[in-house]
């Protein structure tokens, strides 16, 4: 592959100085990128949380376009290829600095709330605090564009959709809403899925840059052999880390899976059964083991026969599903 130097003055890419001038606080203007990036994770955080707590998708994903944290997770990206020690450590204070004070601002907003924000009454919750391989896999490819991104100038451009695709403001305003909550398992649940989005990140983006030879002719000016270890010891530590994720996430994924084939069985064996009683299924969810069917209707009480006979022809043994019936009255409001 040809140099990265070589191929930027073809005009297509970025030089090494314009990348160094877009993720790394440094130079002429480095107070004023310190003050923006402070005030973009606090209005960010501010943001995210407000649209968790209302449970609102389009507040959430205007948090993801202000959020600044994308900027230092590229720093160390960089400046682990190219050596640079001093930005990479002021890019991981700039990384795990934004971190505690979005989830602090999350757990602040959680103050104001009288009702507990937990994944079982919102959705935003929901879709952070159960992070599976699949959250991985789009983390990788949207780290490996946000790379290339800053490499190539005809890209650059996708950045705010790079914003979007990966979440990192709102799971960790969501760690500090459900600690104040008391549901310190979902916070881990969250606090996962931002570590890895991060690690994701770091990984595919130095092997992109490691591919594009980033700031070879600079590593030529100086020891090319301690460097070159300092590289390929970044890149294996990112993956080593992602292996360690992967752990949980997978154990979460085959968890899920299992639940969601439950709750199929069930429903499968469910809804005949409802249909013939006349009665409407009202929560159907599985959990661990078990699982809840929930129904209403017309009161006596079901015959739950015909149930027992679907679910042992589903594969489903009858002591794992609870069954709870929600008597319904009609009222005649004349009298």
């Amino acid at each position: 592959m040809q140099s990265f130097c070589h191929v930027a003055k073809r005009g297509t890419m970025n030089t090494l100085a314009d990348m160094r001038a877009s993720v790394f606080f440094e130079g002429d203007h480095a107070g004023s990128k310190v003050s923006r990036f402070w005030i973009l994770i606090s209005l960010a955080s501010v943001i995210a949380a407000a649209g968790v707590v209302a449970d609102s998708d389009a507040t959430v994903i205007g948090a993801m376009i202000v959020a600044p944290l994308m900027t230092p997770i590229l720093g160390i990206v960089l400046a682990s290829v190219v050596g640079d020690r001093t930005n990479l450590l002021r890019s991981w204070v700039f990384v795990v600095g934004g971190a505690a004070g979005a989830v602090a601002i999350g757990y602040l907003v959680g103050l104001t709330v009288a009702a507990p924000v937990v994944a079982s009454t919102n959705s935003q919750v929901a879709q952070r605090v159960s992070p599976e391989l699949i959250d991985l896999l789009a983390a990788l490819a949207t780290g490996a564009v946000g790379a290339i991104a800053i490499v190539r100038k005809d890209i650059s451009d996708t950045l705010p959709g790079v914003a979007i695709a990966i979440s990192l403001v709102p799971p960790l305003t969501v760690v500090g809403l459900t600690l104040e909550s008391g549901a310190p398992s979902e916070s881990l649940g969250a606090l996962l899925l931002f570590v890895t989005n991060v690690a994701a990140i770091l990984a595919t983006g130095m092997v992109v840059l490691a591919l594009y030879r980033v700031g070879s002719a600079e590593r030529q000016v100086v020891d090319e052999g301690r460097a070159t270890r300092g590289r390929s010891g970044a890149i294996l530590t990112s993956i080593a880390t992602l292996i360690i994720i992967g752990i949980p996430l997978t154990i979460s994924s085959i968890g899920l899976t299992d639940q969601e084939l439950l709750e199929g069985s069930v429903r499968q064996a469910a809804e005949p059964w409802a249909e013939d009683n006349g009665l409407t299924i009202e929560v159907l969810e599985a959990e661990g083991d078990d699982a809840l069917l929930q129904v209403s209707g017309p009161p006596p009480e079901p015959d739950t026969s015909g149930l027992v006979d679907g679910l042992e022809r589903a594969g489903v043994d009858p002591d794992r599903v609870i069954v709870e019936f929600i008597p319904a009255y009609e009222l005649d409001l004349t009298r």
